[in-house]
């Protein structure tokens, strides 16, 4: 059994192969994206940080959207 891999064996792996793997993932984090995105613009008006909230959305991948809807959400003028 190998301990270290080089760069020689990195280049042996499929990449194809743990395509079905990812490819549901980054869909559901690209439609938690925008939908957070939509929501956070349709609201602006009524939202606190709306600069601070849009780069969390987009910076912070996946948790950046679900902090949003559960944090965010909440955080309005009125409120």
């Amino acid at each position: 059994m190998k301990l270290h891999y080089g760069v020689k064996d990195l280049t042996a792996i499929d990449i194809m192969s743990f395509l079905p793997l990812i490819l549901p993932i980054l869909i559901i984090e690209l439609i938690l994206l925008l939908i957070a995105l939509i929501d956070l613009y349709r609201n602006r008006k009524t939202r606190k940080n709306v600069f601070l909230w849009t780069l969390v959305i987009v910076f912070v991948n996946t948790i950046g959207p679900i902090l949003y809807f559960v944090i965010g959400r909440k955080d309005r003028d009125g409120r």
